[in-house]
């Protein structure tokens, strides 16, 4: 692989019609990407699961990061689930329009010390899901264990 960053390329080799063998500059095992039918067989994520993933999962690592530097001994998984709205633009064309995740707290927020602080700025540390956002509304949610709604933009 020889992009300027190797550690964030990764080199696309096409299956057979729309599945892509994915491998990631960082090593690891290779993932297929494939569309949906009636263009692919579903034998992997979509290129806007793919993206709705890395904003999730983003999102997800920047409120981990958060919540550690203040609460060192953290309880239970932290959980992110996003989704995709997908539409046609004015001309006509299928766009991503719109990404929307959810982050649940392994905890009631309670638990968690600075958490005013920490929902008040973890996004901004998140690079992809800030960098997405310039072009594509990103909007989310973060819910603690009994299901409050703590943050939503």
């Amino acid at each position: 692989m020889s992009p300027e960053n190797p550690k964030h390329g990764v080199t696309l080799t096409q299956q057979e019609n729309f599945c892509f063998e994915i491998q990631f500059g960082t090593g690891g095992p290779a993932w297929l990407g494939d569309e949906s039918p009636p263009l692919g067989q579903d034998r992997g994520p979509t290129p806007a699961q793919l993206l709705v993933a890395a904003v999730s999962n983003c999102l997800a690592d920047a409120l981990y990061f958060a919540l550690r530097k203040f609460n060192p001994t953290l309880e239970g998984a932290l959980k992110a689930q996003g989704w995709a709205e997908i539409g046609r633009n004015p001309a006509g064309r299928l766009r991503v329009l719109e990404i929307r995740v959810t982050l649940h707290l392994p905890q009631e927020g309670a638990k968690y010390a600075h958490l005013d602080r920490i929902l008040g700025q973890f996004e901004e540390f998140c690079t992809v899901g800030r960098s997405v956002a310039q072009g594509i509304p990103v909007r989310m949610t973060v819910v603690d264990a009994a299901g409050d709604v703590l943050k939503v933009v």
